[in-house]
Formats: C-alpha cells, sequence, structure tokens
C-alpha cells in the first residue's frame, strides 16, 4: 500500500511517549535468533537499554538473547503491555487475534509495516496501535539516545561526527 492510500491516523509523537512510559512488558513476536535481523537489532536495544519485559515469541527458536521464547503470545506468563510485531502483512490479522486473547494493550507495527483493516480491529477491540514505526527508534528518540547510526556515541555536538 503506498502512503497516498493511507487513512488510517497514528498517535502523535506525544501519545507514543506515554505509550512506551505506560508500558512494563513488551512482546517481540516474530523475534529471530540471528543478527542480522532488525527483531534481533531491537530486541538488544530493549534489553540493554530499557526497564521493559521483553519477551520473545517464536515458535521455531528455543531461546534468543539467553532467554527462553514462546511459541506464541497465549504462552506468556502475563499480558504484554506492547506487542511489538515482525511478521509478514498477511500474518497480522492472526498476529491481531492473539494480542487481543492474550489481553494486549497495544499493537505495534514494524516500520514498513501498514494494514488499515488491523489497525481498525484492534482499536475497535480497545487496542491502541501504532504502525510503520520501530520501538527502537521511538525509544532512542524520546530518551535522548538516537543518533545518524542508531546509535548513542555519548558526543554532544552540532557538528557531524567521524565514525572510525
Amino acid at each position: 500500500m503506498s502512503t497516498e492510500d493511507r487513512t488510517w491516523q497514528g498517535p502523535s509523537a506525544p501519545d507514543r511517549l506515554n505509550l512506551l512510559r505506560q508500558a512494563t512488558s513488551i512482546a517481540i513476536v516474530g523475534a529471530s535468533d540471528k543478527p542480522s535481523r532488525a527483531s534481533y537489532f531491537v530486541a538488544t536495544y530493549l534489553q540493554s537499554s530499557t526497564r521493559y519485559k521483553v519477551y520473545f515469541v517464536n515458535p521455531v527458536v528455543k531461546e534468543i538473547l539467553g532467554q527462553p521464547t514462546y511459541a506464541s503470545l497465549a504462552e506468556l506468563p502475563e499480558s504484554p503491555d506492547i506487542v511489538d510485531v515482525f511478521r509478514k502483512h498477511d500474518d497480522l490479522p492472526g498476529v491481531l487475534d492473539e494480542a487481543i486473547a492474550a489481553g494486549a494493550k497495544t499493537l505495534w507495527l514494524q516500520l514498513g509495516s501498514w494494514h488499515e483493516e488491523v489497525g481498525a480491529d484492534a482499536e475497535t477491540a480497545g487496542l491502541n496501535v501504532v504502525m510503520d514505526r520501530c520501538v527502537k527508534i521511538e525509544h532512542a528518540r524520546f530518551h535522548g539516545g538516537l543518533h545518524l547510526a542508531g546509535f548513542d556515541t555519548g558526543v554532544i555536538s552540532s557538528k557531524r561526527q567521524v565514525l572510525a
């Protein structure tokens, strides 16, 4: 779907910040144990740089970053505040059904992921919805950890840093 075909309006930046502030747990659906995958990068960031309890949902892999994985959202020990989704477009309605059944508060579709019907259905079910945004980027942006390359350099300067 092209951006001009989009009709759903997502939450504002202050609203996204509030969703992240209120959350205590995030379940990553489609989490991967492969360092080359975006979900692995996000998982690493969330584990090392946030206070969230992070759950990994993947029915094939047994462990990611030293933590056990869960085959589905239904197996989690608690209802996740945010369900961060790294799944293909056609899988999103099923993930929404699982998120609703698990008692999730927010359905968060990662960068490049947009599904108007799923967004509308999630809101009808009482969930907050964020689409086409990365949890890691949003968290880092709101908490001062975003740099051109996506890392916190610890340097405050108006000049672009040369990366060695």
